[in-house]
C-alpha cells in the first residue's frame, strides 16, 4: 500500500512563491522592482498591513530574490527568482541556513536579539546574503529595539533585515527611520473574488458567485483568511457549495432577510421585526451576528446617501443593491445615524448579556420604537404647525429658528448689573468723578477691583435714592452690614482719588440691584412658560423643565466676547522705527 501525500490546506498550497502571485500589491512590487533593477536595495525593509495580506509571503519572496542564483547558479538578485535552484527550494521550504526567521511575539526580550547582532558579523555559509526576518516587530521590547539600532543604522553588507508588523505605530520612529517601508494595502472585493475562483477551479470545487461574494465579505480584506474559508466551504458543499451553505458555515442571516429586517426596523414594526429575528434565529444565524449584519447595511446605506457610488459593491448582489439605493433616498441621515449609534450599543449589550438571543430582541425592541420618534427638527414643526397663533397683545415673543425651541425676550428697561456698561476710562471729561455718572458705573468699578464682598453687600443691601457722581444715598436693606457705607465711601475713595459723600436714609429707595435682577428672571421665565410654542412642548413632554433662558441681548454679548478683535488696518506696525 502506498502512502497518500499529507493533505495541505488551501492557504499554504496556494502561497504565492513570486512577486506575480501576489494579488493586489501592485505599488510594492513595482517599487521593489524598480530598487532591484537600479541596485538600490535597502538594509533593511519594514512590511507593515492587516493579518493575511502577504507581509511574510512577500518577505520570503525578496529572500528568495536576494538569493537567487537562477537554474543554471550563476544568476544575481532578481525580483523573479527562479525557485528551481537551491537558494530558491531551501528558502521555500523554511530550511535555509542563512535564512532565519524570528517570531517577535514569543521572542521579544533584548536575549534574543543579541544573538541576532553577535551573528550578524559572521558571513553567510552559502548564500548570496545573510536575512533575517522578525515577524510581528512591534512586539518587541523597548530595550531589544534599543539593542538593535546600531546594527540597523550600519549593518555589515552581507545582511538584510526584513520586519513585518500589523502595528506600524507601535514600532519606534528611530526604527522606521532606518528601513524602507512598504504598505500592504486590503486586497478589493473583486481581486479577492477571482483569487478564490481561481484556486475553486485549480481544486475541481464548484462554488457559486455569491457564495464566493460572502466569503470575500467576511474575509475582510484578507487573503489568508479568504483563502482558510474557501477551504472550508469546499468541505461544507462536498464539492459543489452554495451561498446557503456559506451562510449556515459562518452562522449569518441572508443578507436579503437582513435588509427586510432593517425595513421593519426603520417602519416601527416591533411585532415584525421580531418575528423575523426569531426566524433568523430558528434558521441558525448567531443573534449578534444579526446585530452586526444590520450595523453593516445601516453603514453601508448610509454611505450610499452620501456617495451613490457606493451601492455597486461586488459582494452584493444587483436586486440588494437596488434595495440598498432606494433605502438611502427614503430615509434621513439622522435617523441612520440614530440607529448606527443605538447598534453599537446595543453590540456591546449582546455580547455582555448572558442570554444573546434576549439581549437581541430587547435592543430590536428599542431601534423600533426610537424608530417611530421624530427628529428634533420635524418635532418643531409639528408643534408649530398645532399651535394657534399668538393673540396680538400677547408680550411673548417669536422663537428663535434652530433644532430646539429656544424662548427670546426683550431686556426688561430696568438696569441690572449684568448689563452694565464698563466705565469708559479712556475718556477725558473736565472733572475726575464725571466718568461714574450712574451708579451702575461705581458697581463696574467695584467689579472691576474684584472686591467680591462689597459687591454682593453693595448689589442686595443698597436701595438707592438718589445717585450724583461723587454723592450717594441710600436706604440699607433689612440684612445690610450696619458699616456698608462707611466701607463703600473709604473704597470709592482709594480708587477714584476723590471724596465721596455717601448718606444713609430711613424711607424709601429703589429695590435692590439682586431684587431687580429676580424680578427680570422671574418675568423672563413667565413669559417663556406663557409662550404658545413652550406651551405645546410641555404638553408633549410634561416632565421636561425650563433650565435657562437667554435673552437676545445675552447671545449678543456672548458673541461678541468670542469675536476676535479686528485690527487696524490703517495701523503700521513700523510707523515708531
Amino acid at each position: 500500500m502506498t502512502d497518500q501525500p499529507a493533505y495541505q490546506v488551501l492557504a499554504r498550497k496556494y502561497r504565492p512563491e513570486t512577486f506575480a502571485d501576489l494579488v493586489g500589491q501592485d505599488a510594492m512590487v513595482r517599487t521593489l522592482k524598480n530598487a532591484f533593477a537600479a541596485d538600490r536595495i535597502a538594509q533593511a525593509f519594514i512590511l507593515t498591513g492587516i493579518r493575511g495580506t502577504g507581509k511574510t509571503t512577500t518577505a520570503r519572496i525578496v529572500a528568495k530574490g536576494l538569493n537567487c542564483v537562477g537554474p543554471d547558479g550563476n544568476g544575481g538578485p532578481t525580483t523573479e527568482p527562479c525557485g528551481v535552484c537551491e537558494p530558491c527550494v531551501a528558502i521555500s521550504e523554511g530550511r535555509h541556513v542563512d535564512v532565519l526567521e524570528m517570531d517577535a511575539a514569543s521572542r521579544t526580550g533584548v536575549g534574543d536579539i543579541r544573538e541576532i547582532i553577535e551573528s550578524v558579523n559572521y558571513r553567510a555559509t552559502s548564500a548570496r546574503y545573510k536575512i533575517y526576518i522578525i515577524d510581528e516587530v512591534h512586539m518587541l521590547s523597548t530595550s531589544a529595539f534599543n539593542a538593535l539600532l546600531k546594527t540597523l543604522e550600519e549593518p555589515p553588507a552581507h545582511v538584510k533585515f526584513i520586519f513585518a508588523t500589523t502595528e506600524i505605530r507601535k514600532v519606534p520612529v528611530t526604527v522606521l527611520s532606518r528601513c524602507q517601508r512598504f504598505d500592504l494595502r486590503r486586497i478589493e472585493p473583486e481581486e479577492m473574488i477571482a483569487l478564490m475562483r481561481k484556486i475553486a477551479t485549480a481544486e475541481g470545487a464548484e462554488i457559486a458567485d455569491d457564495a464566493l461574494a460572502l466569503i470575500a465579505r467576511a474575509a475582510e480584506g484578507s487573503a489568508r483568511d479568504a483563502t482558510s474559508l474557501l477551504d472550508q466551504a469546499i468541505s461544507h458543499g462536498a464539492g459543489e457549495t452554495s451561498a446557503d451553505q456559506v451562510r449556515s458555515m459562518l452562522g449569518l442571516a441572508d443578507r436579503g432577510r437582513v435588509l427586510d429586517l432593517f425595513d421593519l426596523v426603520m417602519k416601527g414594526d416591533a411585532a415584525g421585526a421580531l418575528a423575523e429575528l426569531s426566524a433568523q434565529y430558528a434558521d441558525g444565524a448567531d443573534p449578534l451576528a444579526v446585530l452586526r449584519d444590520l450595523a453593516e447595511v445601516t453603514h453601508w446605506v448610509s454611505v450610499i446617501k452620501i456617495t451613490p457610488d457606493a451601492a455597486q459593491d461586488p459582494t452584493v448582489s444587483p436586486d440588494e443593491r437596488d434595495r440598498g439605493a432606494g433605502m438611502a433616498g427614503a430615509l434621513p441621515m439622522r435617523a441612520l445615524a440614530r440607529m448606527w449609534q443605538m447598534l453599537l450599543k446595543a453590540l456591546e449589550e449582546v455580547g455582555r448579556a448572558p442570554n444573546a438571543m434576549m439581549a437581541a430582541e430587547m435592543a430590536i425592541i428599542r431601534l423600533t420604537h426610537v424608530a417611530e420618534l421624530p427628529t428634533p427638527g420635524d418635532l418643531v414643526a409639528k408643534i408649530k404647525d398645532q399651535t394657534p397663533p399668538p393673540q396680538t397683545a400677547s408680550p411673548a415673543p417669536a422663537p428663535q429658528s434652530g433644532n430646539g425651541p429656544t424662548v427670546a425676550a426683550s431686556p426688561s428697561p430696568i438696569p441690572s448689573a449684568r448689563s452694565a456698561a464698563v466705565p469708559a476710562i479712556e475718556a477725558e471729561t473736565d472733572t475726575a468723578l464725571a466718568r461714574y455718572a450712574r451708579f451702575d458705573d461705581v458697581v463696574a468699578l467695584i467689579r472691576s477691583h474684584r472686591d467680591v464682598k462689597l459687591l454682593v453687600e453693595v448689589e442686595t443691601g443698597v436701595k438707592l435714592v438718589s445717585y450724583a457722581p461723587g454723592r450717594i444715598t441710600f436706604k440699607p436693606a433689612d440684612d445690610a452690614p450696619p458699616d456698608l457705607a462707611q466701607r463703600l465711601g473709604s473704597r470709592l475713595q482709594a480708587w477714584t482719588g476723590n471724596r465721596w459723600a455717601i448718606s444713609v436714609v430711613a424711607e424709601g429707595g429703589a429695590p435692590t440691584i439682586a431684587e431687580t435682577r429676580d424680578a427680570e428672571a422671574t418675568k423672563l421665565r413667565e413669559e417663556a412658560t406663557d409662550h404658545p410654542l413652550v406651551k405645546a412642548v410641555l404638553v408633549q413632554f410634561p416632565q421636561a423643565k425650563i433650565t435657562e433662558i437667554r435673552t437676545a441681548d445675552d447671545l449678543a454679548a456672548e458673541a461678541s466676547e468670542e469675536a476676535l478683535p479686528e485690527v487696524d488696518e490703517e495701523w503700521d506696525p513700523f510707523e515708531d522705527d
